[in-house]
């Protein structure tokens, strides 16, 4: 059983005594105007639903229904017996709080027959007392009770989506960092694998160092898995309702730190297997903000990853980056045949890969845009403009 905490006890504390000092109050009433005989029914039936409510919180369903049927037998008993009206202004007090817990907390179905019934029970008090008022401030009692628990439904379910709304962010956030680690560091394994059979065969004496070059990828690539099982463990990593462009901000800032180093070693770390790769580089990284920078660099990172996997025929690739006044323009081009499947696999908007999905979404992220295609002749093109926010 939930122990509810010290801030809850101080609030039921606080309604107890509320529901005693309305039922004293209210037996001090009928005692005066009615006679000394007539408070204890009236009491009686007001403590016990204000003792329900007080127990609502282990079950809102059945505590609601017990204290609605004896509203609805005091209705009786007061009608036979022609004792003050019922509900009283205490026992509609207790029936309030069971409703508004029982429309805030149960389905929806559950909560409208509470509702009806409850309805029902006060329409039952004015009938058997048409001239009095109390059941009309019970009836008003119960509209606010609706009203206050259909009010906190709706803030619940707003807190609710939220929620989900930044899980769903947090849940593509990571999909696209670990895309990003298995594809690329994988994928450059593979290769320096592939590699180290070939010059094994030729070259045998060049062994060690091939191998040194898979120990440093996988190196790296174990550097970063930790680095994403570190944002699945950091609760605190993702805050923001409306965007995630910022969540691998430590990434980011790290590529923006290095810059140019780090996209000079993403090309010379594709240059295995005899491919050839340039990169021009007409601007300046360090002077970018953070996910601009780790943008930059993923975009590359993914383009030159598809490159290996997709295009196992290109010879060269060019890596452009240019920058304008508040632009980057990266655009990453190889020489590769354009074989079917992979016109198929990568044009336009339909993109099938995660990888390429998840760039532009990145890149969509910052306002910017993403396109791919083939080149005429031959190769194909990838080219990514990201804001960088500089003056007008």
């Amino acid at each position: 059983m939930r122990v509810p905490d010290r801030s809850e006890a101080a609030a039921r504390a606080g309604l107890g005594v509320v529901f005693a000092v309305a039922v004293a109050f209210q037996a001090y009433q009928v005692a005066g105007s009615w006679g000394a005989g007539h408070w204890p029914f009236g009491a009686a039936v007001a403590a016990s639903v204000c003792a329900l409510a007080l127990a609502r919180g282990r079950d809102p369903l059945w505590t609601a229904v017990a204290g609605l049927v004896v509203a609805a037998l005091a209705v009786l008993v007061t009608r036979l017996v022609h004792l003050p009206a019922e509900p009283s202004p205490a026992a509609s007090l207790g029936l309030a709080v069971l409703a508004g817990s029982a429309v805030r907390a149960l389905p929806v179905r559950t909560a409208c027959a509470v509702a009806a019934a409850g309805a029902a029970v006060v329409a039952g008090g004015l009938l058997a007392a048409p001239g009095s008022a109390v059941p009309v401030l019970s009836g008003l009692l119960w509209l606010a009770a609706l009203a206050s628990g259909a009010g906190l439904r709706l803030l619940a379910a707003r807190r609710r989506a939220v929620a989900e709304r930044i899980r769903r962010a947090e849940r593509l956030e990571l999909a696209r960092e670990l895309h990003d680690v298995v594809a690329h560091h994988v994928t450059s394994i593979v290769l320096q694998a592939q590699a180290a059979q070939l010059v094994t065969a030729r070259h045998p004496e060049r062994t060690a160092g091939s191998l040194a070059g898979i120990e440093a990828a996988g190196a790296e690539a174990l550097a970063a898995t930790r680095h994403v099982v570190g944002l699945l463990r950091d609760t605190g990593t993702f805050t923001d309702t409306e965007t995630d462009t910022g969540t691998d901000a430590g990434t980011d800032a790290a590529v923006a730190a290095e810059g140019r180093e780090r996209l000079g070693e993403l090309v010379e770390g594709f240059e295995i297997g005899g491919r050839r790769a340039r990169l021009r580089l007409d601007a300046e990284p360090s002077g970018w903000p953070p996910q601009v920078s780790g943008t930059v660099y993923r975009v590359v990172r993914e383009a030159l990853t598809n490159v290996s996997r997709h295009a196992p025929h290109a010879r060269e690739v060019t890596v452009g980056v240019t920058q304008h006044e508040r632009t980057v323009t990266v655009e990453v081009e190889d020489d590769a045949p354009h074989p079917p499947a992979r016109r198929h696999r990568l044009t336009g908007s339909g993109l099938t890969g995660y990888g390429l999905v998840g760039m532009r979404e990145r890149v969509e992220a910052l306002g910017g845009t993403l396109t791919t295609g083939p080149r005429p002749g031959s190769g194909w093109s990838v080219r990514a403009t990201i804001p960088t926010g500089g003056p007008r």
